[in-house]
C-alpha cells in the first residue's frame, strides 16, 4: 500500500510523521550535475514542497563502473543530503540501461527484432527480459543496493527498473525462444493441446516437436495469429517475471520497504498487461503524458482512471509526468498556464496519492534534453518553477485527501487486454479498428453528459455497476459470457459494440453468426461484417441531433464499421436503423431487455458527438443520471473520493471559459471562487476542490 511509503517520509507538513500528506517531487538525477548544484537543489526542493524523489534510475554505469567495481560514494552524499532536507528516498534499482562494459562483454542480452536485427547499445533498455546473464548481472546490482541503502533514513520505497517493456517488450532472441516454449509447455501441457489451440492444421503448421516453435519472427505472410496472441501474454509474463526476481531480492534484504515500478498507462502503451502486474508490487505507480489531439485532457482523465481501476480503486502513484513540453511528439507544445496544476489534479482526483515529474532538473544534454522539468534551463525565475512552487502548497492543502479511495460511479467501462491485443491483429476485416480509442470515446461522451464513470478491468466486481459498457470486447471466453448473462439477468444492463464476442481465449471464432459467445444475450445474429472505407461514412435514423438552419435534424453519423443484423428475439427493441449505406433500412443499434436487466449492441463507430446522443436512451431504466447541475454538464468534470467521515469532490474546468456552479455545498479546500449568491466560481481549467460529510 502507498500508505507505507507515506507513512515513512521524513515528517509531515506540521512535522508529524503521522500526518496525511500527498507525496510532491520528481525523478532526480544529481549524476548528472556537480556537486555545487547539488545543495541548491534540495534548497529549491524545500522551497516548492518537495517531499520526496526517485534517484539512481539510470546510474547503473556510475555505481558499477567495471564488473569488480563499485562506486556508491557519490550516492550516498546524495541520499544523506536528501534526508538533511527532509526529503524522502524512492531509490531506483538502476537496472533499466545496462552500462557499455557489459554489453561489450555481453552482447547476447542485447535483443532482437522480429527481423533479426540486433539492438545495439546507444539509447537505453537494451536487454532481453529472459536473458540469464543479463539476469545475473542485473539481480547482482540489485542486492548491492539494497544490503547498503537498507537501514539509511532517506529510503521509502523501491522502484524495480523503469517503465518496464517501454522499448524492449518484444524481444525475438534465441533465448526468449526457448523461455517462450517454456511458457507454452506450462500453459498447454501437451502439443496436441498447442495444436488445437493454435489451429496448426491451417496452412501445414501442425507442431511434433517442441523444438520446432518459434517466437512470431518475420514470415511470409501473416504469422498463425494464436501464436501472435500467445507471444503477447508471453513478453508480458516474461517482464513480470523479471520484475519478481528484483522484488523478491528487495523484499528478503529491506522486508520493511515497499517496492513499486512504474506502469505506462497511456495512449497505445499496451505490451505489458498491467491488471495482470498489480497484485505483484505494493502499489501501483504510473509515468503519464498528455498526448497531442482533440481528447488530450479526455485522454488524461481517462488514463488516470484505468490506473485507479488497475489499482483496485485503491490509491497510487503518478510518478512521472510533466511540467510542459516533452521531447518525443513531432512537434513539442508548451503547456499553457493553468495546465500544469490541472494535469496534476486530475491525477488526484483519479486516486493518485503523490504527483511527480520527470524531472527534477531539466537536463543540460543527452536525448531528453529538450523535456521540461520542474526546474527548467530558465532556472527558478521562471513562470514553470513559479507554477510548480504553487501546486506544492495546493498539495499541502489537499493533505486531508490523501489514503482517500475513489468513489465508485455507477458506470463501468471496461478495458480488456486480450481484446486490446486480439481486435488489433493483422488479417481482420479492418485494419482501422483502434480498441482503445472507441473505449476513449464513450467515456468522452460520458464527460460531456457530466456522468461519472469508473474504466475498470473484467476482474471487477460487475455488480457494483448499473450500466457496463464493453466496447469492442473482442475475446469472450465461455466463463465470462455466462457471468456477462448472469449480470444482465440479475439486474445489470450492458451495453457492447461492433467486433464483440467474436473469439474465445485461443482466438477460434464462436461459429453460428456473430456476435458468437454474446449473440443469445443480445438476441441478433450478424452474418457478414460491413468495414467501412476510410473515406465512406453511413448515416443512422433515430438519433438526429439539434436542428439545424433549415429545420432539419442533423442525423449521427457512423464511421469505420457496420454490421449486417438480424433480429433473433422478439424482446429486442431497435434503437436505431441505418439510414444510408449497404445495410439500409436494417438495425444499426439494438437493445434486449433480458430478466431484470437489458443488453445493447452498437453496430457502428458513433463518435463522441455520436455516442453523447445515443447514451441518454441507453441510459433509461438504469437509475444513472448526471450529479452535476445541468447547466454545467459537459463543461465540468467532477469526480469523488472518500474516507469514512468525508467525501471530497474534485471539479475540474473543462473549458477555457470561467463557469459557475450553483448549489453546491461543502468546505472548499482548493481552488474555486464563491459568489455572493453561493454559486462556486472556476476559472478556465482551474481545479476546485470540495469537502462534504460522509452520507
Amino acid at each position: 500500500m502507498i500508505s507505507t511509503l507515506l507513512s515513512r517520509l521524513p515528517h509531515g507538513s506540521d512535522g508529524d510523521p503521522a500526518s496525511p500528506r500527498l507525496v510532491f517531487g520528481a525523478d532526480y538525477n544529481p549524476e548528472q550535475w556537480p556537486r555545487g548544484v547539488w545543495g541548491e537543489d534540495v534548497r529549491l526542493m524545500r522551497q516548492a514542497g518537495v517531499n520526496a524523489v526517485s534517484v539512481a534510475i539510470f546510474s547503473w554505469a556510475r555505481i558499477q563502473p567495471a564488473p569488480d567495481q563499485w562506486d556508491f560514494g557519490w550516492l550516498d552524499e546524495v541520499m544523506d543530503l536528501l534526508h538533511a532536507g527532509g526529503i524522502g528516498v524512492d531509490l531506483a534499482t538502476a537496472t533499466a540501461s545496462p552500462p557499455p562494459w557489459l554489453t561489450t562483454a555481453h552482447p547476447e542480452i542485447l535483443p532482437v527484432t522480429a527481423a533479426g536485427e540486433t539492438v545495439w547499445p546507444g539509447a537505453r533498455q537494451h536487454w532481453r527480459p529472459t536473458s540469464p546473464v543479463f539476469r545475473e548481472h542485473a539481480l547482482r546490482l540489485v542486492a548491492e543496493m539494497a544490503r547498503r541503502y537498507a537501514d539509511h533514513p532517506a529510503l521509502v520505497a523501491w522502484h524495480v527498473s523503469n517503465e518496464l517493456g517501454c522499448h524492449n517488450i518484444y524481444d525475438y532472441s534465441d533465448d526468449a525462444a526457448r523461455a517462450f516454449r517454456d511458457w507454452l509447455r506450462a500453459r498447454y501441457g501437451t502439443l496436441d493441446a498447442l495444436n488445437h489451440a493454435w489451429g496448426t492444421a491451417f496452412w501445414s503448421q501442425r507442431y511434433s516437436d517442441w523444438a520446432q516453435i518459434l517466437p512470431p519472427r518475420l514470415a511470409a505472410s501473416h504469422p498463425n495469429p494464436t501464436q501472435q496472441l500467445d507471444f503477447k501474454r508471453f513478453s508480458s509474463d516474461a517482464l513480470k517475471e523479471y520484475l519478481r526476481a528484483e522484488r523478491d531480492i528487495l523484499r528478503e534484504i529491506t522486508p520493511g520497504v515497499p517496492v513499486t515500478t512504474n506502469f505506462m498507462v497511456m495512449g497505445e502503451t499496451k505490451g505489458m498487461n498491467y491488471p495482470d502486474w498489480a497484485d505483484e508490487i505494493d502499489f501501483v505507480s504510473n509515468d503519464h503524458y498528455v498526448l497531442p489531439g482533440p481528447q488530450d485532457r479526455d485522454e488524461l482523465s481517462f488514463s488516470a482512471n484505468l490506473t485507479s481501476g488497475i489499482a483496485g480503486g485503491r490509491p497510487w502513484f503518478l510518478m512521472e509526468h510533466s511540467t510542459s513540453a516533452v521531447n518525443w511528439q513531432p512537434i513539442n507544445v508548451a503547456k499553457r498556464p493553468g495546465d500544469l496544476a490541472r494535469d496534476s489534479l486530475l491525477h488526484v482526483a483519479h486516486g493518485a496519492d503523490a504527483v511527480c515529474f520527470f524531472q527534477w532538473r531539466q537536463s543540460a544534454a543527452g536525448a531528453e534534453k529538450y523535456h521540461s522539468a520542474m526546474v527548467p534551463h530558465a532556472g527558478a525565475d521562471s513562470d514553470v518553477f513559479r507554477a510548480v512552487t504553487e501546486l506544492g502548497a495546493t498539495l499541502q492543502a489537499l493533505a486531508p485527501v490523501a489514503g482517500a479511495e475513489r468513489e465508485r460511479a455507477r458506470v463501468g467501462i471496461v478495458y480488456d487486454w486480450d481484446s486490446w491485443w486480439a481486435s488489433e491483429q493483422d488479417s481482420h476485416p479492418s485494419s482501422r479498428l483502434n480498441y482503445r480509442q472507441e473505449a476513449l470515446d464513450w467515456y468522452s461522451a460520458l464527460l460531456a453528459l457530466g456522468i461519472r464513470a469508473d474504466v475498470i478491468t473484467t476482474r471487477a466486481d460487475l455488480d457494483e455497476y448499473r450500466l457496463l459498457i464493453a466496447p469492442v470486447l473482442h475475446v469472450v471466453p465461455q466463463a465470462l459470457a455466462k457471468e456477462l448473462t448472469r449480470y444482465v439477468e440479475t439486474g445489470g444492463h450492458l451495453v457492447t459494440t461492433y467486433f464483440s464476442g467474436v473469439v474465445d481465449e485461443n482466438d477460434h471464432v464462436w461459429l453460428g453468426g456473430y456476435p458468437g459467445a454474446l449473440r443469445e444475450l443480445l438476441g441478433i445474429r450478424i452474418e457478414e461484417f460491413g468495414p467501412l472505407l476510410a473515406e465512406d461514412t453511413v448515416e443512422l435514423d433515430g438519433l438526429d441531433g439539434p436542428n439545424g438552419a433549415n429545420g432539419a435534424g442533423t442525423p449521427a453519423t457512423g464511421t469505420l464499421w457496420t454490421d449486417q443484423i438480424t433480429v433473433t428475439d422478439p424482446e429486442v427493441r431497435t434503437l436505431a436503423h441505418y439510414r444510408t449505406g449497404t445495410y439500409a433500412g436494417r438495425p444499426a443499434i439494438t437493445r434486449r431487455a433480458a430478466g431484470q436487466g437489458s443488453a445493447a449492441y452498437v453496430s457502428t463507430r458513433l463518435g463522441p458527438d455520436g455516442l453523447a446522443r445515443l447514451l441518454p436512451g441507453l441510459l433509461e431504466g438504469t437509475g444513472v443520471h448526471s450529479e452535476l447541475p445541468a447547466e454545467v454538464r459537459g463543461r465540468v468534470e467532477l469526480t469523488v473520493r472518500r474516507t469514512a467521515d468525508a467525501r471530497y469532490l474534485f471539479l475540474v474546468n473543462r473549458t477555457d471559459e470561467q463557469v459557475s456552479l450553483p448549489g453546491l455545498t461543502g468546505e472548499p479546500l482548493t481552488g474555486g471562487a464563491t459568489a455572493a449568491d453561493g454559486a462556486l466560481t472556476l476559472r478556465p481549467r482551474e481545479v476546485a476542490v470540495v469537502r462534504q460529510p460522509a452520507s
